[in-house]
């Protein structure tokens, strides 16, 4: 980063809401289905046509404002948000301004081991639009309004970020909570959770903001950073030369890595906000309130605490497998199974993530289960399978339809059973070769590896080196 500038960023981030119907009609909300087969009449904004309200998702709502303890609002007002894109067939977008469901809060990020927190403005309900497709008809766009009307919520932080990093690691937490919450399942390659950045730059010390550019509708992690960092750089290039920054919408081209110009950037009195007459206000009780609050799951703060403290791990590992809720439950299910949990933290953030990052999956994908996971950590436990052969099985399932068992059986790595088998093996082969033996006793003590490598050798791999080093010492010193 340029040590004459400094990056002001703040993010808007669009969760789509895990409900079985619209916010505003009853159409369903499944990903992927037939173009144009989960339109509404409301969606397809006929006239005469009224919305009603989906109760579930002032509720979501609620939820996440309680666990970002900010201010839940007493009543809620919708309003029309007036702007014509082709996908948005009422020619106007139900969403909220002065009266949001949920109000001020904040959310804490950790940055190179210490804790910044970012301020919330707001975070509203509103409607999505649908998709303009252009690739499907030569010459010709088409629109798909399946999406037309899925339940979003804005969530709109303050512009405390100073950083691409930092912007991602916001982006993150936002994507825990909303998940372990359960009001979003998150998945940002389908749009679930879909981000815009406001960026701008200042001289260090200056208290004004410059001009600002929003980047629009990005879904991915690496695309967020690349496409901050890009900007950030383009806007620095600009003011040093004697340019001037627009304030104007930028799209990111991943493939090019660039931003280009998209359209002026709009003010809210632009879109002519005014309270949707078909819509009452919403009145939401403090008892409504304080019920949803006690029925809050536990958060990925508490649950790195409490792993910390139950299954003996470290404060990292916690962190790690609280990323996210998948990771976290997959943890959980095999800690309670086994006798080690910190073995399980151990193996599933080592050699488990490294095959899933190889082959660009999540744990949710995972061709090792929960279950096959305890079955392959207790033969670890008991030691009738060796750390080496484990490793082997779990590579071995992303290419195998077979099971756990039925692998380890066919590769031999089943042959050790225990410590008694292990000690017979050792025995024997210290008895075949005397010499070597009578060597080590008269102080060759390097000769101890050469009888680590024979056992491993007649095992075929399959024992754990450990316990060959301890049972091997133990008989030698006999």
């Amino acid at each position: 980063m340029n040590n004459t500038w400094e990056s002001v960023i703040g993010l808007e981030v669009h969760v789509q809401l895990s409900t079985e119907s619209k916010i505003f009609s009853n159409a369903p909300t499944k990903f992927g289905q037939t173009q144009n087969s989960q339109a509404s009449l409301v969606d397809l904004g006929l006239p005469g046509v009224l919305p009603v309200l989906n109760e579930k998702t002032i509720e979501m709502a609620i939820k996440f404002g309680c666990a970002i303890n900010a201010n839940i609002s007493s009543k809620a007002i919708f309003a029309r948000k007036n702007y014509f894109y082709p996908d948005l067939p009422k020619g106007y977008q139900i969403s909220q301004l002065d009266d949001p469901i949920v109000g001020e809060g904040k959310i804490s990020i950790e940055i190179d081991n210490k804790e910044k927190f970012i301020g919330i403005t707001r975070a509203h309900l509103e409607e999505d639009a649908g998709k303009s497709l252009h690739d499907k008809y030569e010459n010709l766009s088409a629109i798909d309004l399946n999406r037309a009307g899925t339940p979003l919520l804005e969530i709109v932080s303050e512009p405390d970020l100073r950083s691409a990093k930092e912007a991602v690691a916001y982006l993150k937490k936002i994507h825990s909570i909303i998940t372990f919450l359960e009001i979003s399942d998150g998945n940002m390659s389908q749009g679930s959770m879909r981000c815009d950045a406001n960026v701008s730059i200042r001289k260090y010390g200056d208290k004004e903001f410059g001009n600002r550019t929003e980047l629009k509708n990005i879904n991915s992690f690496r695309f967020i950073e690349k496409a901050i960092d890009y900007e950030i750089a383009r806007q620095i290039e600009i003011v040093e030369n004697g340019g001037s920054i627009y304030q104007e919408t930028r799209l990111y081209d991943a493939n090019k890595n660039e931003t280009r110009s998209m359209r002026s950037k709009e003010h809210a009195n632009d879109y002519r906000y005014f309270p949707d007459p078909d819509l009452i206000p919403i009145i939401i009780s403090k008892e409504k309130i304080q019920e949803i609050e006690k029925s809050l799951p536990e958060l990925p703060e508490q649950k790195i605490v409490r792993f910390i403290k139950d299954y003996k791990i470290t404060e990292y590992e916690s962190k790690n497998l609280n990323a996210s809720r998948e990771l976290s439950n997959f943890f959980e299910k095999v800690a309670k199974k086994i006798s080690s949990p910190d073995l399980a933290a151990k193996w599933i953030l080592g050699d488990l993530m490294a095959i899933l990052n190889k082959n660009n999956s999540e744990i949710q994908d995972s061709k090792i289960s929960s279950e096959d996971m305890i079955n392959l950590l207790c033969k670890i436990e008991e030691g009738s399978l060796s750390g080496p052969g484990a490793k082997k099985i779990i590579e071995l399932c992303w290419s195998s339809s077979e099971s756990i068992d039925v692998l380890i059986k066919k590769e031999g790595l089943d042959e050790v059973k225990g410590e008694d088998e292990l000690l017979k093996i050792i025995t024997r082969i210290l008895e075949d070769n005397s010499k070597q033996l009578e060597q080590y006793l008269n102080g060759k003590d390097k000769l101890f590896g050469f009888f680590v490598g024979q056992v491993m050798k007649e095992t075929q791999g399959s024992a754990d080196p450990k316990l060959v080093n301890k049972l091997l010492s133990k008989k030698l010193k006999q």
